[in-house]
């Protein structure tokens, strides 16, 4: 699977505390092999963000992704659930 990072998304990343960097590079993992694996419980974004897809990192922290193709993906936004917001 490939993925592509937004700037905004890079952005944000850098500013997140080493243990969530920790966490979220740990659920990427996960994610590359399966990205609706139940530990990661992706789901589809309703309203304005209906055409995205998030997955938790952990109790905080989601990540908000764009699925172009089957195997390609685009990560949009990181942080607590102010980014849906």
């Amino acid at each position: 699977m490939k993925i592509y990072y937004s700037s905004k998304f890079a952005k944000e990343y850098k500013r997140l505390p080493k243990t969530v960097k920790i966490a979220a590079e740990r659920k990427e993992a996960i994610f590359r092999k399966d990205l609706f694996d139940p530990q990661l419980k992706t789901h589809k974004l309703t309203g304005k963000l209906k055409e995205y897809y998030s997955f938790s990192i952990d109790y905080q922290y989601r990540i908000i992704f764009e699925l172009i193709k089957k195997d390609i993906v685009w990560f949009h936004s990181v942080g607590t659930h102010e980014i849906y917001k």
